[in-house]
């Protein structure tokens, strides 16, 4: 079942602390909007992690000059999945989301309408839609995600949450795990297949623009990463003892069809 927000109007709620972990590296070109975009923010108790892969060029310095960044660590890691879950080691709110260095909030109340979803307790996560935009020119956009409302039948679907916009409680990641660092570029998708899926948790669906993300995923980049992607998604199945359907994990790259006919 999942539960929607509706109303345009939200109240500021103070009890739950949003952890918000940002994994970058060389990420001196566009790390300042994603640390903008959480500074300004007009929910006040949000922790900003920083897990930064050693970078050498000028991140760091950048993220120095926002004194809103709670946890700042720079070093060497094995890749995105365990920047991640080093982040999550070391948060300490209530509710954990993750932003990258590509990405920003769609406007300053994201964070807000997010934590009035969660003063449900049924709720455990919460997620809604994304744009990707030019890498170059952040404000056009050349694809539209409309996550839509969930039913654990659509995951057989080829369905998945855009991943920047999923918000969970800590106590997730401590029950179910963190990401499997195993996978390279499907441990986001195995992880919400694990969670929602396998594990059936509450859900509430923001249905609003939550990110903007420059486009240029890893898994899409080329051809072979799109079938290495794909031998991925079929693991993260077999890893949760979880069968898709024989066209689940057709349909799942394919509905990026319905993203460019909606974009704008």
């Amino acid at each position: 079942m999942t539960f929607i927000f509706h109303s345009s109007f939200f109240i500021f709620f103070t009890f739950m602390t949003f952890t918000i972990i940002t994994a970058c590296f060389n990420a001196a070109s566009t790390i300042a909007d994603t640390l903008n975009s959480i500074a300004n923010q007009s929910y006040q108790k949000i922790e900003h992690i920083i897990i930064d892969g050693a970078s050498v060029d000028d991140t760091m310095s950048i993220v120095q000059q926002f004194p809103h960044v709670s946890t700042c660590i720079s070093e060497k890691d094995a890749g995105i999945y365990d920047a991640m879950n080093k982040g999550i080691e070391f948060c300490n709110g209530d509710i954990v989301g993750i932003l990258n260095a590509d990405d920003v909030y769609a406007n300053n109340d994201i964070i807000s309408k997010v934590a009035a979803l969660f003063e449900d307790e049924l709720v455990e996560a919460v997620y809604g839609d994304l744009v990707f935009v030019d890498q170059l020119q952040p404000k056009k956009i050349k694809r539209t995600w409309i996550a839509g409302t969930y039913h654990y039948s659509q995951f057989y679907n080829g369905w998945m949450p855009p991943h920047p916009t999923f918000f969970v409680r800590k106590s997730l990641y401590e029950k179910f795990g963190n990401f499997n660092t195993t996978l390279t570029s499907a441990a986001d998708y195995e992880l919400m297949l694990r969670f929602l899926l396998k594990h059936k948790i509450k859900l509430a669906y923001l249905p609003e623009i939550m990110v903007r993300m420059r486009q240029g995923g890893k898994s899409t980049a080329s051809i072979k990463n799109r079938l290495i992607a794909n031998k991925e998604d079929h693991l993260a199945w077999k890893i949760n003892g979880l069968k898709p359907r024989p066209f689940t994990l057709i349909l799942k790259p394919l509905r990026k069809i319905k993203q460019f006919i909606t974009y704008g």
